[in-house]
């Protein structure tokens, strides 16, 4: 009896750790955000893994709005976009592992944010989009990874249309294909955005700077639906 309390009482303990390790302020799990204490923010061109070719361009064109949202400086992602073309430093790719110290002299940046878009599958059968993005920043000055989040996002679609029965199930199962199939990849790309780094310590230019470090931080690595 002394053996199965004992096992109980083990059990107990790992699961309280483990749900405490998930329950980490942001001032720690992000500890690099608040000692560099970034202003400018360059957003890469996205890594586009995905079978979707455009879902790069989305991407791009909707992460400026929640980086300033959270009080950063963005660098004008069409003018950095045209400057990286011109310069042959189109493909993010190449600078992920390597040094950003150019980023911080050319466009004055302290951080620069890349994305990976490792999928993007869409079912017009099932009413939703399956996005499996990854998000990481890294300081200009140490090229150090300072911030990082995956997650496996379920974009639902699907309309509900009153009236019972099978006639008001099809209904319904038509519109919400027709919704899926019309669905576009902005919107989507947006709540990716929108969802996943509201997580992100805050800037200089939110009322709340400097305040948010005992916030909890959410999970490395998670998974979650959206409408």
């Amino acid at each position: 009896m002394k053996q199965v309390i004992y096992i109980l009482a083990v059990i107990s303990v790992v699961i309280l750790s483990s749900c405490g390790a998930s329950k980490t302020p942001k001032s720690e799990a992000y500890k690099g955000m608040y000692d560099e204490k970034p202003l400018t923010v360059l957003i890469m061109p996205p890594i586009n893994r995905s079978t979707n070719v455009e879902a790069k361009q989305y991407f791009h064109s909707t992460l400026s709005v929640p980086l300033s949202n959270a009080g950063y400086y963005v660098v004008p992602p069409f003018l950095s976009m045209e400057i990286l073309k011109r310069e042959s430093a189109y493909d993010s790719e190449m600078f992920l592992e390597g040094s950003l110290n150019k980023f911080n002299e050319v466009f004055g940046a302290d951080i620069a944010i890349f994305i990976i878009i490792h999928k993007w599958n869409k079912s017009t059968i099932m009413s939703k989009v399956n996005v499996d993005i990854e998000y990481i920043i890294k300081s200009t000055e140490t090229n150090e990874v300072i911030y990082s989040r995956r997650g496996e996002i379920v974009y639902d679609t699907s309309i509900g249309v009153s009236g019972g029965g099978l006639i008001g199930a099809a209904v319904s199962m038509a519109a919400s294909a027709v919704n899926t199939a019309a669905t576009k990849y902005v919107k989507v790309a947006r709540a990716c955005n929108n969802y996943t780094l509201e997580d992100l310590p805050v800037g200089k230019y939110s009322p709340n700077y400097g305040q948010d470090g005992e916030e909890m931080a959410g999970k490395k690595e998670f998974t979650k639906s959206l409408n």
